[in-house]
């Protein structure tokens, strides 16, 4: 336990030793704010929903078909500690060279996961759903006890997340794990007789609230194991990454000769093509992208799932917007491990910027291309996918790239599971925020003021004035960040 209190501590002081702890009070603000904001609609959940299941199965009780709902909110919960949660791979390096067994170290930092209080944010939702629905029929006990096994089932989902993640940093390839064990859920779900995954669930659900101990060692079951797997792969990782040797092998490149009538700016897409082909951050986020574009496209194209008009716009949105999100929206990081070169010549960023506009503007006609997918099977209209594209291309490029100046944490080009990979500052997550959901709440508004047809040509004609006027913003961005270069560049070097 020593251990466990030396290590938060640590955290604690790292957090306030940070050059960046002064000067992001905002940042500070701003998440606290956003904190209050996001459990303010859990809350609203938690309230709500029980009327709402009442009016629509009045045959069942609320927290049966809540209960149901099991895999669907730890399908929510998975995906949203992606884009929060660190892994503790990230939290295992400054530990290594201390005289501790570093199985004692993993299991201490994978307890410490466990007991992290992202594994309570669901409680904003079952605490007032259980008061208004639990506690009426099993009493206070019987909504402490259902509440102790909602959290083992979110804490089950810390350490399946927390495998995924740490597979997903050797191969992209594993993000197939996470979509087959919810996708064969959902197949057993819907294609057998039943609802077999619901019923379970209904019934592990009420196991919790009336006290069944076989429902309570079922759940500390199944985060033993997962705990044991994590454990093991951590250890096992740690060990290769310490005995791994560089490649120091010539590899045969091609230097994309065709590229070399565009001048400057041609050799500055030489460097974004080569960024991204040949470092394993970059590649895999590039993978990841692509993935999770044609797994949306699919959906769509063969799944009744997301025909609602603002669903279909959203999906629409998010295909073109992923790539440009993972790769534009930490522009000038990954340039940062070698931004003293790039200053000794003039303009360069300026191309840079241009080089890195064409670029991921020709990178989204391959979702362009998969959009034909819906469209050949009429869920969405050839106008609809040709406006979100230029729409992306102009307005939410020119959000992106704003980030260019604020942008000053350097990411490792190779990163690994001993390195964090944590580059983002308060601005960068606030315009990405921007960046995916401002779009679609434009969207919403012109399909709710016009026709769908209107409201397309709308978008266009936005995108068309972005993409028209993109040498005059871009020189913008240049000339705000050769204001503060100084300043940027002492960061960078700081952050390597």
């Amino acid at each position: 336990m020593n251990l466990y209190k030396i290590i938060k501590q640590n955290q604690k002081l790292a957090e306030k030793r940070n050059p960046a702890f002064d000067t992001n009070r905002f940042a500070k603000f701003l998440m606290y704010f956003m904190i209050v904001y996001w459990a303010a609609i859990f809350l609203f959940l938690g309230v709500s929903l029980p009327f709402m299941f009442e009016g629509l199965v009045p045959h069942m009780e609320p927290y049966h078909i809540m209960n149901q709902g099991f895999i669907y909110v730890m399908l929510a919960d998975f995906l949203m500690r992606f884009m929060a949660q660190p892994s503790v791979s990230q939290e295992i390096k400054p530990y290594l060279l201390m005289p501790v067994k570093r199985k004692k170290l993993i299991s201490l930092l994978l307890l410490k996961s466990g007991l992290d209080g992202y594994n309570f944010i669901w409680f904003f939702v079952y605490v007032p759903f259980a008061f208004l629905t639990v506690i009426r029929f099993y009493g206070f006990g019987g909504m402490f006890l259902y509440l102790i096994g909602i959290w083992l089932i979110f804490v089950f989902n810390n350490y399946f997340y927390l495998l995924c993640k740490l597979l997903l940093g050797e191969k992209t390839l594993w993000l197939l794990l996470p979509a087959a064990v919810f996708g064969l859920l959902g197949a057993a779900e819907f294609l057998l007789d039943g609802l077999p995954i619901s019923r379970f669930t209904m019934d592990l659900g009420e196991g919790f609230i009336e006290g069944n101990p076989l429902s309570f060692l079922f759940m500390l079951a199944c985060i033993g194991v997962m705990f044991f797997i994590n454990l093991k792969l951590q250890l096992r990782m740690i060990y290769n990454e310490i005995a791994k040797k560089e490649d120091t092998k010539i590899k045969r490149v091609s230097e994309y000769k065709f590229l070399d009538k565009y001048g400057e700016v041609g050799e500055y897409i030489r460097l974004e093509i080569k960024l991204i082909t040949r470092n394993k951050t970059v590649k895999t986020q590039f993978r990841m992208g692509i993935i999770v574009m044609l797994a949306f496209s699919v959906l769509l194209a063969f799944t009744d799932v997301y025909d609602g008009t603002n669903m279909k716009s959203f999906i629409c949105l998010y295909n073109y917007a992923v790539l440009p999100i993972m790769t534009l929206g930490q522009v000038m990081c990954f340039e940062g491990n070698y931004i003293d070169g790039l200053m000794s010549r003039k303009e360069s960023i300026f191309n840079l910027l241009r080089a890195k506009y064409y670029l991921t503007s020709l990178i989204i006609v391959v979702p362009f291309i998969v959009m034909m997918l819906p469209i050949s099977e009429g869920k969405i209209t050839l106008l609809t996918a040709i406006a979100y594209l230029i729409f992306v291309m102009g307005f939410v490029f020119f959000m992106l790239l704003q980030l260019a100046v604020y942008n000053t944490r350097t990411l490792p080009l190779n990163a690994n599971l001993m390195k964090s990979n944590k580059s983002s500052n308060w601005i960068q997550g606030l315009v990405t925020s921007f960046a995916f959901f401002l779009p679609f709440m434009i969207d919403m508004t012109l399909t709710a003021l016009f026709s769908t047809v209107v409201a397309n040509i709308i978008l266009i004609a936005i995108g068309l004035g972005f993409i028209a006027t993109h040498n005059l913003w871009i020189k913008n961005i240049y000339k705000r960040f050769m204001k503060r270069r100084y300043k940027n560049m002492e960061e960078f070097r700081a952050s390597r």
